[in-house]
């Protein structure tokens, strides 16, 4: 294994973009700008399959040697996934640490988990992709055949990590199920209070904190790097039609995000899952953009949570060129895309009522006229609907103009119609 240095690591970059379809050259550079690393120079080669042995075929093998000699490299930082005995015999030949695109990710995720669920859950993450990758090393304790005074210790160096790697990830996970059930106490609140959850999701770097502070007033951190957001943030807002959502800003997703980070951070993922309606942020600016919509699709779709509503948020339209903000809606009138700029606040009230439209799908209106002996009636309107008007009649009863969800019509039970 090779040391860690503090800092200003100096890495080639090794992209084979035949081995695997949908890897980007360009989020790498990204990545490894995310993570503090100075990309000195990048390896491309045209290589139909991955060689078994070093991933890369000899010639792009010796071209790497070179450059680490000529540019004093510290880190080699390969865009694909490695097998363990690809890792490790690359760093055999090389004579300094190879980190793949799994492992980078994995590393700037623990620069960005500020909470103690973070914490813990990209230390389990970590943990479990080392299990993975545990050497035979320390020979002179594995165990011996033979005679007396050639048999070994009762365990090696490799099965003693393993152990001890396998009793911190039960210790980790005893320690997640706690938070989760904290979590799911603070659900439950949010249920009895009947207030749904709008959760951002979508590509990392697509400017979702920032829509986010924009949205909510809140501070949350926002910087132009990918995973700038690993906690989720949870704000209660106020919709254009005085209703209140609480709105969660979640991690960003990312092409093949690894799955021991998809498992790793399932509970955080939860306020996804339980959301009732989530807001799609993408980058208008993106060439890509149905790509990274794919993409995000599919991590949803993993979690569980692809069934669940979706309002496409097109932003940093001030990054374009004749581009308004407006709501785009479907046939049924039902909004399906808004355009904004979370950066300059241009589309976020037609942001507020497309969420407000898509969250009153479950509910109606009605006017109603009440006589006095429906006064219980409208002691319970004004726990379970909405009032949009009320005024007293001639009757000495009520003129009442509501909104009221559907499960909640048995209220209306008895009135005359």
């Amino acid at each position: 294994m090779f040391e860690r240095p503090g800092s200003g690591e100096r890495a080639i970059l090794v992209h084979m973009p035949v081995y695997r379809d949908g890897e980007d050259l360009d989020e790498l550079h990204e990545l490894a700008r995310s993570a503090g690393v100075l990309t000195v120079a990048t390896v491309s080669g045209n290589r139909k399959t991955p060689d078994p042995k070093f991933f890369v075929g000899k010639g792009k093998l010796e071209e790497i040697q070179n450059l680490i000699h000529l540019q004093n490299i510290d880190l080699i930082l390969v865009n694909h996934s490695l097998s363990p005995g690809q890792e490790r015999n690359l760093e055999r030949a090389l004579g300094v640490r190879v980190v793949d695109r799994n492992g980078l990710i994995l590393d700037i995720f623990a620069q960005r988990a500020q909470s103690f669920e973070g914490k813990l859950q990209v230390e389990l993450a970590q943990l479990q992709h080392l299990a993975t990758r545990l050497v035979r090393g320390w020979t002179h304790l594995e165990r011996q055949k033979g005679g007396i005074g050639l048999r070994g210790p009762g365990e090696t160096q490799l099965e003693t990590d393993r152990r001890l790697i396998g009793i911190r990830i039960r210790q980790i996970k005893r320690r997640l199920e706690k938070v989760d059930r904290q979590r799911d106490r603070g659900r439950t609140s949010r249920k009895k209070a009947e207030i749904p959850t709008v959760a951002l999701v979508g590509y990392t770097n697509a400017g979702k904190s920032t829509l986010f502070n924009a949205l909510s007033g809140a501070n949350a951190y926002a910087a132009d790097q990918l995973f700038a957001t690993l906690d989720p943030t949870l704000r209660r807002i106020t919709l254009p039609d005085e209703s209140s959502v609480i709105l969660a800003d979640t991690v960003g997703f990312i092409r093949h995000l690894p799955h021991e980070l998809v498992a790793a951070f399932r509970s955080t993922l939860q306020e996804v899952g339980n959301a009732r309606l989530l807001l799609h942020v993408i980058d208008a600016s993106l060439e890509d953009k149905e790509e990274t919509i794919d993409q995000v699709n599919r991590v949803l779709d993993e979690i569980g949570a692809g069934a669940i509503p979706q309002l496409l948020v097109f932003n940093k339209i001030d990054l374009l060129e004749h581009t308004d903000p407006e709501i785009e809606r479907n046939i049924e009138g039902i909004p399906a895309k808004v355009r904004v700029s979370a950066r300059n606040g241009a589309g976020l009230a037609a942001l507020g009522n497309a969420m407000a439209d898509m969250l009153r799908t479950d509910r109606v209106c009605r006017h109603l006229s009440l006589s006095p002996r429906h006064a219980a009636i409208r002691a319970s309107l004004f726990n379970h609907a909405r009032i949009l008007s009320e005024q007293a009649n001639e009757s000495g009863g009520w003129e009442m103009d509501v909104e009221i969800k559907k499960k909640d019509l048995g209220i209306l039970k008895g009135l005359e119609t």
